[in-house]
Order: C-alpha cells, then structure tokens, then sequence
C-alpha cells in the first residue's frame, strides 16, 4: 500500500491526515476490519470505556482502534473544532496510539440537524481482528475543502452556495478526495461495501449522474441529515469496505 504507513501492533496500515485523524486505514495482511455501532449515541468519555471493554472482551489491544464515527451537538467554530480535537487526541494519546502528533486512526465527526445529542458522542467505531479476509478497509470523512490548509473558511468549494449546482460542485470535490483516499489501499468504488452522505441540502439533482454512474452507490448510499463539522461546511462523504459489521445497544 503506498503513500501509507504500517501500524503493525493494530493490524493497520493508515493514509496520514491532519492531527485529529487519518484519512483513512486498510486492514494489513491476517486482519480484517469490524466495525459496531451504538444503537443510540453514547457520549465521548462513556463511548471510549464501552470501546476499551469491547476490545479487551474480544482480547485485541487498544491498538487495534482504527476508525470511529463521532455525532456533535452543532457546528464548530475551526477554534473550537480545533479544541474538541485536542480534548478527542488526549485519549488516544493515553491509549498509547496518537504520538508525536501523528493520528492513525481515521474519524467522521457531522452534526444531526434533528435529535443531536447533548455533547460529542460516538455513534460507531471500527478496530482490527485476525482473520483470513483481505481488503478491508474504512475511509475518513471529508467536507468540500482541502485538508491542511492555513483556514477552511477561505478554500470551501461553492462556499455558501447551496442551489443545486452549488451541491454538485462539493459533491464532486468530496467523491474525488474519496477516490484520491482510497487509491494508496489500491481500492476504488468497486470495492465499497458502503457510502455515507452528510448534507441537509437535497441531493437528487446530482444523485444519478455524480454518485451512482461513478459507483459510488454500488449498494445504494445512506443519507445522514446532517451536517459536516465545521460552519460553511455543507457536504460531507465517508466510506468503507466492512464485511462484519455489528450493533450493541
């Protein structure tokens, strides 16, 4: 997997991102990757002792942690995503995986317009599990700006345009950073086993042509009505290749 760095002690290998996440892990060779998901919210502290239990009832080490699906009560400012983000950090730090400002693990953060939970909670995380299975994998979510830059506010794609071309414009920034995120794992579209959408703006004006003649709905997509994390921010993608995925309440 080039243009990726191994973590073998999870299982991993992972595209380096930004401080807070990776864009996204690929299961190394003997593992595959698992992801569960709450059946309701559990708030941040809560849902990492419910995933360090979790880990320990399955004997994987913490390590073995690779990506997680985060709910928000609202939008940040990019000051306090930036703190949220130091806070997220701090845990995995203490679980021996964020080092050296570097992040393996690969992250959706969006923000329910309807039924938000009270503060930063998980909804669902994905960790690594000896096995036979080959290809797995799980890509970061990412809005309609480039990564890395000095402020998101001043390069968002179609900024504050949210007519239908408007949409389409950012729909097609977002499928083409999924697409650059997959290509180090050596996978494309074809190898999905799920897309997720995040927007509270309509999508069926670009719904065919963007998404579907691309095959990026290979097996449909799920429309979360929310919003990515960031204010401006309008539209935001993640996806995955999971072939066990499970659900705990």
């Amino acid at each position: 997997m080039s243009d990726t760095v191994e973590m073998p002690e999870g299982g991993y290998a992972y595209m380096p991102g930004v401080f807070q996440y990776s864009c996204g892990v690929g299961a190394l060779p003997g593992f595959e990757i698992r992801r569960v998901r709450f059946d309701a919210p559990v708030p941040l502290a809560d849902g990492f002792e419910r995933i360090k239990a979790h880990l320990e009832g399955e004997s994987r080490p913490l390590a073995s942690f690779c990506a997680c699906e985060l709910r928000s009560p609202g939008q940040f400012s990019e000051e306090g995503f930036r703190a949220f983000n130091e806070l997220y950090c701090g845990t995995l730090e203490a679980w021996g995986i964020y080092k050296d400002g570097i992040n393996p693990v690969a992250r959706s953060n969006v923000c329910p317009e309807l039924g938000a939970p009270a503060t930063p909670s998980f909804h669902a995380f994905s960790y690594t599990v000896p096995s036979g299975v080959e290809g797995t994998f799980v890509i970061a979510g990412s809005g309609e700006v480039p990564e890395g830059m000095n402020n998101y506010f001043d390069h968002v794609v179609a900024r504050g345009d949210q007519s239908p071309e408007g949409m389409r414009a950012k729909a097609r920034h977002v499928l083409g950073e999924m697409e650059r995120r997959m290509a180090p794992f050596g996978k494309g579209w074809a190898d999905t086993t799920a897309a997720q959408i995040y927007t509270v703006f309509p999508i069926h004006s670009f719904l065919a042509e963007e998404l579907v003649a691309r095959g990026a709905a290979r097996h449909g997509a799920t429309w979360h009505f929310a919003r990515p994390p960031i204010v401006a921010l309008d539209y935001e993608m993640d996806t995955r290749r999971v072939v066990d995925e499970r659900v705990i309440v």
